[in-house]
């Protein structure tokens, strides 16, 4: 043990352990201000989950590192793939290259269980990009709605705190099928489960009859409708879905290549704080604009 690692302990996967995973959280709360204890009353932390850690001598996590599985869409094709998550190091603990320990353990997690691809968000790119990650700039999609369809609505808004409602989303989510075939997940219900609590001013509306959950939100000053994620076992249309929740937008901007939609718009690249990174063989990258809803960001 080197110096710079007295009195810590390695550990991994200890999610199982209450006293872990509320380190983990306690971790995460410090670092990035994330509380992620929405998911303990959601069905708990995603069973994929690795996760490398290394912790003091009084319970403490003072660096971690977790990998999940998140099977992804690419161009048409289903590929095996994990998401990097809840990579944090508390301050005092920080120049001592305990994540640079961390990123390589994980790493070599990933590859012996045969993950075709691996995909993180991060605000130091140049961190991964030594490991074989490259950049994939993120687009949303923007232009006029489609003409209005003259019909009464038929959805109803999901309420968290109604175990009935977390129910039917869960299941849908355990179904649910692509939200498009350029780029999606095709998995990832904790992580969307955790996002109805971290996404700021996200409305869910069941649509009964395909049956479908809509994520969206609606400027009434600016006109503005914003859909961020569907989830059903079959996907509606943008046309079928305002018409479900009664909206006549005067513009349309979807966070997801909107393939599926029976729609197009402009695609507009993102100015964000964090990189969209994937690892993974020549050619794997997708082919021209996307972005993952951000119902599906972690």
């Amino acid at each position: 043990m080197t110096g710079d690692r007295a009195g810590l302990s390695f550990r991994e996967d200890y999610f199982d352990d209450p006293g872990g995973w509320a380190a983990v959280k306690a971790l995460l709360l410090t670092v990035f201000d994330i509380d992620v204890s929405p998911l303990d009353r959601m069905g708990g932390r995603d069973r994929t989950l690795m996760s490398s850690a290394w912790f003091d001598g009084g319970g403490r996590c003072v660096a971690n590192l977790s990998a999940f599985a998140m099977p992804l869409v690419i161009d048409g094709r289903p590929v095996h793939a994990a998401g990097l998550q809840s990579g944090a190091v508390l301050p005092e603990y920080r120049g001592r290259g305990l994540f640079r320990d961390l990123v390589r353990r994980i790493l070599q997690r990933c590859d012996e269980r045969g993950f075709e691809a691996i995909v993180l968000y991060t605000d130091k790119p140049g961190l991964y990009a030594r490991h074989g990650f490259v950049t994939v700039p993120e687009h949303r999609f923007v232009g006029p709605a489609p003409a209005p369809v003259d019909a009464a609505p038929t959805c109803r808004t999901l309420d968290m705190a109604d175990e009935r409602d977390l129910s039917l989303l869960r299941g849908l989510l355990e179904e649910r099928a692509p939200v498009s075939q350029r780029f999606s997940v095709s998995r990832n219900t904790q992580t969307f489960l955790l996002n109805t609590a971290l996404v700021e001013d996200v409305t869910l509306s069941l649509l009964p009859a395909f049956p479908a959950v809509v994520a969206w939100r609606h400027e009434r000053e600016s006109g503005v409708f914003t859909l961020l994620d569907v989830v059903g076992t079959r996907i509606p249309t943008l046309a079928a879905i305002l018409q479900a929740l009664g909206l006549q937008p005067r513009s349309v901007e979807i966070m997801f290549p909107p393939d599926l939609m029976e729609w197009e718009g402009e695609s507009i690249a993102e100015g964000q704080e964090l990189c969209f990174m994937l690892r993974g063989r020549p050619g794997l990258a997708p082919a021209g604009p996307v972005r993952l809803s951000p119902m599906a960001e972690f």
